[in-house]
C-alpha cells in the first residue's frame, strides 16, 4: 500500500507528535487499518507534505510522529477564480472537485436568474461545507498542498461587478477569440452559467464590468463540461498543463 496522504487541519512541524483530527483518524485507523509504525503523509493547507509515522493507532485515535516536511511545487502559476452558477445534483460536486484537480485557487457558487438550485439558510450552509470537503478530499488525491477555498454563495451580479486583476472571462458562441489568443496574465476569473444560459440583463452587466468573451469551440458543452474544458484550455495557454 503506497502511503496514504491525509488532511490534518491544525498546526503541523517536523519532530511534533500528535493526536489526528476525528476525520483523519476514523480514514486511518477504521478504513485503511493502519498499525503502529507505518508511514503516512499529512498536509495542512500551508504548502507542504509532512511525513510522517503512526505511533500507535485505535479505532478512536491515532496518534502520528512528524519526521520530515517537504515543500511541494506543484501549484499553477496562474490563478484561477471559478464564477459557476450553482447546478443540480452531483454536477456541482463534479465540476468542484475536477476543477481542483485542474489547480484552481478559489471558486465561488453563484445564484443567477437561470439558476435551477434554490437553497437557503442552513441547507445552504452545509451544502458549502460540503464543497469545502470536496475540495479538500480532491486535494488529497491530486497531491496538492494548498486546498483552494469554497467561499460563500454570491449573486451573480455583485460576483462581476467585484475589483479583479487579470483576464475576467465568460463563454460565448458568438465570441470571435478564443482562450489561446490571450496575452500573458498570472490570474483569471471564469464565469461559468447554468444550464439555461444568462440572461440578456447578465450578459450585459459582465460585459459592462469588464469580462471578455471568449470561444471554447464549436460544439455546446453541458455547465460542468464547459467549466473544465475553459479551466484546461486556460492551464493550457497559461499555466501549467502541456
Amino acid at each position: 500500500m503506497r502511503n496514504p496522504r491525509i488532511y490534518e487541519p491544525q498546526p503541523l512541524a517536523t519532530g511534533q507528535t500528535l493526536l489526528l483530527s476525528e476525520d483523519g483518524a476514523n480514514h486511518v485507523g477504521r478504513v485503511l487499518r493502519m498499525q503502529a509504525g507505518q508511514p503516512l503523509r499529512l498536509f495542512n493547507g500551508d504548502g507542504n507534505d509532512y511525513h510522517a509515522e503512526i505511533v500507535e493507532a485505535g479505532k478512536k485515535q491515532v496518534q502520528v510522529r512528524i519526521n520530515k516536511a517537504e515543500a511541494l511545487a506543484n501549484e499553477s502559476p496562474l490563478a484561477i477564480h471559478l464564477g459557476q452558477v450553482i447546478s443540480r445534483g452531483e454536477r456541482m460536486e463534479f465540476v468542484i472537485q475536477k476543477a481542483v484537480e485542474l489547480g484552481v485557487t478559489q471558486i465561488t457558487p453563484l445564484f443567477s436568474e437561470r439558476c435551477g438550485v434554490k437553497l437557503q439558510g442552513d441547507r445552504l450552509d452545509k451544502k458549502v461545507g460540503q464543497w469545502q470537503k470536496i475540495a479538500t478530499s480532491a486535494c488529497e488525491q491530486c497531491g496538492r498542498a494548498k486546498v483552494p477555498t469554497v467561499n460563500e454563495v454570491a449573486i451573480l451580479n455583485d460576483w462581476v461587478q467585484a475589483p479583479f486583476d487579470g483576464h475576467s472571462l465568460t463563454l460565448s458562441p458568438y465570441a470571435k477569440g478564443g482562450i489561446a489568443s490571450l496575452s500573458k496574465a498570472s490570474a483569471a476569473r471564469l464565469l461559468i452559467g447554468p444550464e439555461g444560459g444568462f440572461s440578456d440583463e447578465e450578459v450585459a452587466l459582465a460585459s459592462q464590468a469588464g469580462f471578455t468573451d471568449v470561444l471554447l469551440g464549436p460544439r455546446v458543452l453541458r455547465t460542468e463540461t464547459a467549466a473544465l474544458a475553459a479551466i484546461s484550455a486556460l492551464q493550457l495557454s497559461l499555466g501549467d498543463l502541456g
